[in-house]
This record gives structure tokens, C-alpha cells and sequence, in this order.
């Protein structure tokens, strides 16, 4: 061999061939903590994590790092010159295997890469780790990761498969994957008849249930040239919406559908809008959770309402929530002429509901609706308007106002037959800025242009919905029907029992 010099030469130009991937990784741990995305750096990231267990093996054999490179030294500078330049990588060239491993640049150091049993066998070719999903010892990554609920890992697609800590759900009967994307759901034609009324009611003050619609209040129209009218007025006296009254509103509706004997022999499902409203809603929504009682009694499916656990209210909390009734106040007339002072109070419990026909795809619905209050056309005939409050838009807000909160204005009228919505628009303060007048189908066009969302799209989820779910539940069985976020699908979860009130509709029918 040549001399002590020509030695380390050969060897460094050598090891550089041989270790070219962890030098690489060597020099670049800066930018392997940066996460590239590219798929040469994942396909480099990758064999290097596999080579490096071999090269600090090699490294190991040829003792430790100062001691081998001195005794190396001195070994080499023993031997004299060769004539012929050797292969280095020769079988048996003993000389190199004598040769310690000299490097100036570290070998890459990785941390060990937590792999699920099952994917064990499995290439990590063509990604990187950051990209392959499985967790390491690196810690957070550097920025949160969106939604309010922790990253799950999921083992497979199959039905029934893990949803919690790798265990199903107690009760839990089926599941339905939304996995269909908007463009497949767009060229799903799902037809909806339009809406019909065939009964209504009224819920007074003093919380008796009347079959008529003395509760329901006619539209003032003065209100759309009006500014300044401050909502904060009367929130002392406010009377908020009694939690009691809330659980009996489906009996209500079942009162009603009795009193007037509406047939239900060929009648699939039984609900408020509310719960359509969900369902409508998540073909586009996938951050807000969601549950609903099922149950079906001769043939027909019967969707309670469910709250979910809300955080306390502060006061700002129900003082907004008081805006809202405000508005309605302020928006509307009361129909009892010679009105007594006690009747300007705002009271939450005080509602009208309609009782509406329709028909989704091969379903066909009976629905109740609360109605904010309505307004003659020019033919003499009547139709609802729908009374909403929003802060007022600015440059930031606007496009959130237009692709999510138009699209809850718009299921919530559409399904119901509501051809018109005043949106009230106010400060911060609460006092009333303006008030706009949107046609129900003003909306989808202003939204269309824009490829904001498409009410098709609802329409053909809600239908997919509906079949699963009939075709799903069992006669005189009880169940929960659920939205969760963090597994992106439904859940049809067994029941304990049936609410008393359906019960008893049931047997009285």
C-alpha cells in the first residue's frame, strides 16, 4: 500500500462510496428534522435508517473510534508500498479488512421506528417516515394538528373495526364509512318532493299545547329599513327555553299527528327537522358531533332528538342567545290586537310548529318544523320566512358566513318549503345594524358560482343515509344513531329502551 497519507485517502474515498447514504443523512439531519416531502428524500431517509444499524455495527467491530484509528495509523505505516493498486472491496484483500472504517463525517444516528405488527413485512419504499404514519420518539409535531380531538390510527377499513383505543364501541351494531367525496355524491340524483303542510300547532306562555296557529306572528316588514334598535332590551326579563319542554317536544308532535289522525301506514320516518338538519349538514361538516334517538314501531322509524352535553353558559352566552329571540321580537308582530304589556316579554317556550309531508328519494317523511313567522303574498297565499342574527361581515368573515352558515340557513328552509330568510346583521354590542332578505334559492346560486358547496351533494347524503338506516334497524328494536368526528362515520348503537312518549303513541294509534 502507499504511504500513511495515501492510505487515509483511499480509505476515505472508499468509505465515502460506501456509506454515500449515511453521509448524506449525516449532513442533513437539519433538514430531516424539517420533514421533507419529496419521495427521493423519504426513498433516501428510509435505506438510510436501515443501513445505519449496519455501519455503526461495522464501526463497533474495529474497536472504538480514537483507539482503532491510532493502531490503524501505525499497522499501515509497517507494510511499505504496493505495486499494484488493490481492489478494495476485494474478497480477499486482507489489508482492508485490517483498515478501520475512517470517516469525517458522523454516522447518522435514528431513532428506533414503532411499526404495527401487521405491517411489519411491508416496504416503506417510496415514503418517508413522516409519511408512513407511524409514530417515533421525536416528540409533537411542530404544529398542532387540526380539530379539537387527539389523531387515531386505524388498523384497516373493514366493518367493525377498532374505533376506540382499538375496541368497539359497547352496542355497537353497524357502521356506514363516509367515504363517498362530493363529486361522486354530485352525479347522485336524489329527488325531493316538495314540502306540504298537513297540520300544526302552538305551544302558549303558559305551556298548553293548542292544535291551531295562534302562536304564530306575522312579518313586519319595516324592520328591513330599520338601524340601531338596540337587542339588549328586555334581557332582564328574559323567560329562556325550559329544559323539560325540550325532552316532551316530540310528544307535541306526536299529539298532533294523532289529533289530526295523519295516517302512518306508509310512512318510513317520523322526526323534527332538526335532525334532517344534521344529517343534511355532515355531507359538508365533519367537525361537529351529533346523536339521535331510532326506533322503529310497525314499520315506520321514529328519530327522537338528543342533546348532547353542552360547556355551562356564561352570561355573554345568553345574552347572545337573547339576541336572537330579540330579533324575532322586533321582526314580527304580535296577532293578539290590544296585546297586554306582558306580552312584549321574550319567552323562549312560546313556538309554532308546522307538520310537513314530504318525500326523499324512495322515503317518505312527516316532519315538524318550528316557523318564526310568516307574511301574505301578493295572491293572498301565506309562506314562512326564517329569522336569523349574524355579527355583521367584514373582508375576514365573510367567506365562513357564505360556506358554512348559508349552508345551514339553506338546509334548514329548503326542507321545510321556505322560500325566504331575513338575516338580521348586528355589533358586538348587540344593536341591530341591518336586515337583509335572501330567497332560499338566491342562496344556492350565490354559493354555486363561488363552488363554495352544492345542496345536491346534501340531498344525495341524507338519501344514502336514510336507506342504510331503514334497511339497517330492526321492528320494536331501539337504538342511537351517531356522528362521530374523530372515526369520520355512523354509528348505530343498541338502546336500552324506547322513550315513554312514543310508547304510548304507539299504542293509542
Amino acid at each position: 500500500m502507499a504511504d500513511n497519507n495515501g492510505s487515509d485517502e483511499e480509505v476515505d474515498m472508499s468509505e465515502e462510496e460506501r456509506v454515500r447514504s449515511g453521509s448524506e443523512e449525516g449532513k442533513g439531519e437539519d433538514s430531516e428534522q424539517s420533514s421533507s416531502s419529496s419521495s427521493s428524500k423519504g426513498d433516501e431517509e428510509s435505506d438510510a435508517s436501515s443501513d445505519s444499524s449496519g455501519s455503526r455495527s461495522g464501526s463497533a467491530s474495529s474497536g472504538s473510534s480514537s483507539g482503532a484509528e491510532s493502531d490503524g495509523h501505525e499497522e499501515a505505516g509497517n507494510e511499505g508500498e504496493e505495486e499494484d493498486e488493490p481492489d478494495l472491496f476485494g474478497s480477499d484483500n486482507e489489508d482492508y479488512r485490517r483498515t478501520s472504517a475512517i470517516s469525517r463525517l458522523a454516522i447518522p444516528s435514528y431513532p428506533a421506528i414503532a411499526r404495527h405488527p401487521n405491517n411489519s413485512n411491508r416496504s416503506n419504499s417510496g415514503r418517508s417516515r413522516s409519511q408512513s404514519g407511524n409514530s417515533n420518539d421525536r416528540g409533537p409535531p411542530l404544529l398542532p394538528l387540526p380539530g379539537s380531538y387527539q389523531q387515531r390510527n386505524f388498523y384497516g377499513s373493514s366493518s367493525g373495526s377498532s374505533i376506540k383505543g382499538g375496541r368497539r364501541p359497547e352496542g355497537l351494531v353497524a357502521e356506514l364509512k363516509l367515504s363517498k367525496n362530493e363529486e361522486t355524491l354530485s352525479r347522485m340524483c336524489a329527488n325531493f318532493q316538495e314540502p306540504c303542510e298537513i297540520a300544526c300547532y302552538s305551544r302558549a306562555s303558559d305551556g298548553n299545547v293548542y292544535f291551531d296557529d295562534r302562536c304564530l306572528r306575522p312579518f313586519r316588514r319595516r324592520v328591513l329599513e330599520e338601524s340601531g334598535i338596540d337587542l339588549n332590551e328586555g334581557f332582564e326579563t328574559f323567560v329562556e327555553k325550559r329544559e323539560d319542554l325540550e325532552c316532551h317536544g316530540f310528544g307535541d308532535l306526536l299529539d298532533c299527528i294523532r289529533n289530526t289522525h295523519i295516517p302512518l301506514g306508509n310512512i318510513h320516518f317520523v322526526t323534527f327537522r332538526n335532525n334532517l338538519n344534521k344529517i343534511l349538514g355532515t355531507a359538508y361538516n365533519r367537525t361537529d358531533p351529533w346523536e339521535m334517538g331510532v326506533h322503529r314501531r310497525k314499520n315506520t322509524v321514529y328519530l327522537d332528538v338528543h342533546k348532547l352535553p353542552e360547556r355551562p353558559q356564561t352570561k355573554m352566552d345568553r345574552q347572545r342567545t337573547y339576541w336572537g329571540y330579540s330579533f324575532e321580537q322586533v321582526a314580527t308582530t304580535d296577532p293578539n290586537e290590544g296585546a297586554s304589556e306582558d306580552s312584549r316579554i321574550v319567552d323562549a317556550n312560546v313556538e309554532y310548529c308546522a307538520v310537513i309531508r314530504t318525500k326523499l328519494g324512495a322515503h317518505r317523511i312527516i316532519m315538524g318544523a318550528e316557523m318564526d313567522c310568516y307574511e301574505n303574498s301578493r295572491d293572498g297565499k301565506k309562506y314562512y320566512i326564517e329569522l336569523k342574527t349574524s355579527r355583521e361581515l367584514d373582508a375576514r368573515s365573510v367567506q365562513y358566513f357564505e360556506k358554512a352558515k348559508l349552508l345551514k340557513y339553506w338546509i334548514q328552509s329548503f326542507l321545510a318549503g321556505v322560500p325566504r330568510i331575513v338575516i338580521g346583521f348586528r355589533n358586538d354590542g348587540g344593536r341591530l345594524l341591518r336586515a337583509q332578505a335572501l330567497s332560499t334559492r338566491e342562496i344556492t346560486q350565490k354559493v354555486k358560482a363561488k363552488n363554495y358547496w352544492q345542496g345536491g351533494v346534501c340531498l344525495a347524503f341524507a338519501d344514502e343515509v336514510l336507506c342504510w338506516l331503514y334497511g339497517t334497524v330492526k321492528e320494536d328494536e331501539d337504538y342511537v344513531l351517531q356522528f362521530s368526528p374523530q372515526s369520520n362515520r355512523l354509528e348505530l348503537l343498541r338502546a336500552d329502551s324506547c322513550p315513554p312518549l312514543i310508547t304510548r303513541h304507539v299504542e293509542q294509534l
